[in-house]
């Protein structure tokens, strides 16, 4: 289901209307940094043309041209559809050191990024399926 960008008098304000306009996945992984299982995502071999949209906002986040196949069973990305798309943020959960990203416009957990993508970044943006969605652009 695809969500038009929704203006910010629509943007839910509380745990209980994100739960009412997400299922239960996307809850888990936008609003509670939930990882979805690798190779189970609808998006993560998917090879459309077009963008990918954050499921909780409609934001515009990723390019399918910028969409590649890294063999870890999550859509990566090399960059953003724009620099301001999406935020960083140190997390380091899990024992580790990562930079999560997250929607700049609602602030829903997308993923994490890493150094050890391909040309011409070098980054791999490690997207959850589950937080987004696809606008096809033959659709547009």
């Amino acid at each position: 289901m695809s969500r038009q960008s929704a203006p910010d008098g629509d943007m839910p304000r509380t745990e209980e209307e994100w739960r009412q306009r997400l299922d239960p996945q996307q809850y888990a992984v936008c609003r509670c940094s939930a990882t979805e299982a690798p190779f189970t995502g609808k998006y993560w071999d998917h090879k459309g043309s077009g963008q990918y949209t954050c499921v909780a906002c409609g934001a515009p986040l990723f390019a399918s041209a910028d969409k590649f196949d890294s063999g870890t069973g999550w859509p990566s990305y090399v960059r953003p559809l724009q620099g301001d798309a999406v935020s960083e943020h140190a997390d380091d959960s899990h024992g580790m050191r990562r930079v999560e990203v997250r929607c700049a416009r609602c602030q829903s957990h997308l993923g994490h990024v890493f150094p050890d993508g391909p040309a011409p970044t070098g980054l791999r943006y490690c997207i959850n399926s589950a937080s987004l969605d696809f606008e096809d652009e033959r659709s547009a």
